[in-house]
């Protein structure tokens, strides 16, 4: 017996394990942003000693620390993109056509629905767009 594929994409098993690894950088990547902005504010209530703490000239270990952020954000962003890039959008991509090729499948065993010859109107596939 054939199995049916899952009418909605949300059903397919592929997006499950795309959102997983959508999720599992989110997360990661959203605690060490938080986590390095928490951080340089508990050390700035609680130890302003260590954050007064002059480097070299005017410049400060906390004005240091307070401009880290910056770069952390930045990395942060870069490595976003490059695992969307390389881990996600080859899983979204591969699923997306396995759904075009199964509609198409499905659109030519099947009679033309009632309102044949009219655009699709967004949301009419039963799932998400992203």
């Amino acid at each position: 017996m054939e199995q049916t594929p899952p009418s909605r994409i949300s059903d397919h098993p592929e997006f499950h394990s795309l959102r997983r690894a959508q999720r599992r950088f989110g997360i990661r990547a959203t605690m060490l942003s938080v986590g390095g902005f928490l951080l340089y504010v508990l050390l700035s209530s609680f130890v302003p000693a260590v954050m007064n703490q002059p480097l070299f000239g005017r410049l400060t270990l906390g004005l240091t620390l307070g401009l880290g952020q910056f770069v952390v954000m930045g990395v942060t962003a870069w490595c976003y993109v490059r695992y969307m890039r390389t881990r996600v959008d080859p899983l979204a991509r591969g699923l997306r056509s396995r759904l075009y090729e199964t509609e198409s499948r499905r659109g030519r065993s099947a009679a033309p629905p009632q309102g044949a010859g009219q655009p699709l109107q967004h949301g009419t596939r039963g799932f998400r767009t992203w």
